[in-house]
């Protein structure tokens, strides 16, 4: 199994301040992810004046909080300078928009994460594939139809690094609605690789789709719950972040290494003398006894006959007298002539 690739989704939730965005990445980094992933919103060409707000957008509206929380071309070229060289990590944006994309061209951006809601704009899609980056597609709003629409066009227009999302669109997602199972349709469906990008709360179902085969874990990510913004309230904290990244990486270690049976039980031979059972008797036994079962006892350690040949012992003759207690051994029994 190779390396899962894990974004922190940090999108606006930095209100549009460069420190604050900067404060962000540098935890994010210090949690182990990969890569860090913004929002690319300009207003004027991603939306009408009149189109209608999200359900949190109720103290301003999204063309305010857009314009707001922006940054300009050479905010965007710091964030990227200070996220690969200083602390390591991957940056990448969602373009929201035909102009978005050519914005980020300038930035310098390695990839495109393809928002939910973008899918169906082919026009957009049609240019991203043809920048011979990655793409990375969200399908938290598409049907089956939409997605092979999609998938279809960046493919027919040059995009040959292709990585899927299962994703539902709901802020936070129960797990019951997580669709675990759309990850194993995606890739027989689509012939590439596949991630999930979460919304649950918790990191129990992103864990479950890297053992399903996801190759790539998106979350949302904040510094605190309590910070403003469409998705601080359903987003991840550090603590949370670093022990969902460190998991993975455990279960990465625990898939790139398969077990021999044989091999563990060498290894684990003193504690199989210590918890293992040991034939043992039941009752003072005098020398020439024929044994019958009634007369075994099974108690540690395992350093003598084994209870699982109890019955190897039985109608056998005893060479000496023994004990209550007393382990068994080879020598002490002698098959009935």
């Amino acid at each position: 199994m190779s390396k899962t690739y894990i974004i922190s989704e940090i999108g606006n939730t930095h209100e549009g301040s460069v420190g604050l965005a900067k404060q962000f990445i540098k935890i994010a980094a210090l949690t182990g992810v990969d890569c860090v992933k913004f929002q690319t919103h300009l207003f004027e060409h991603e939306s009408l004046p009149s189109a209608p707000n999200p359900p949190y957008f109720k103290d301003e509206t999204r063309k305010e909080y857009f314009e707001r929380t922006a940054f300009t071309l050479e905010q965007y070229k710091e964030l990227k300078r200070f996220s690969e060289d200083e602390c390591r990590v991957d940056f990448i944006s969602s373009p929201f928009s035909l102009e978005a994309i050519d914005f980020l061209e300038e930035v310098g951006v390695l990839a495109y994460k393809i928002p939910s809601g973008e899918v169906t704009n082919l026009p957009l899609l049609v240019k991203a594939a043809r920048t011979g980056k990655r793409i990375i597609l969200s399908s938290g709003m598409s049907s089956w139809t939409e997605l092979d629409l999609a998938v279809e066009t960046l493919k027919d227009n040059g995009c040959v690094d292709l990585v899927v999302l299962q994703c539902t669109s709901e802020y936070p997602c129960p797990p019951e609605k997580a669709g675990l199972n759309v990850i194993r349709e995606m890739q027989e469906r689509y012939g590439v690789p596949i991630g999930y990008s979460d919304h649950t709360m918790g990191n129990c179902i992103p864990l479950a789709a890297v053992t399903l085969g996801a190759v790539l874990i998106e979350k949302h990510f904040t510094l605190s719950r309590k910070m403003y913004g469409s998705d601080a309230k359903n987003s991840t904290e550090p603590e949370e972040f670093a022990n969902l990244v460190e998991e993975i990486r455990s279960l990465e270690r625990a898939f790139a290494n398969p077990v021999d049976k044989d091999e563990v039980v060498v290894a684990l031979f003193q504690m199989k003398r210590i918890f293992e059972k040991s034939i043992v008797c039941a009752m003072n036994l005098s020398k020439g006894s024929i044994l019958s079962e009634s007369m075994f006892a099974y108690k540690k350690p395992g350093d003598g006959i084994s209870a699982s040949k109890y019955k190897s012992l039985i109608g056998k003759r005893i060479c000496r007298d023994m004990s209550k207690n007393e382990i068994f051994t080879a020598k002490d029994v002698e098959s009935i002539e």
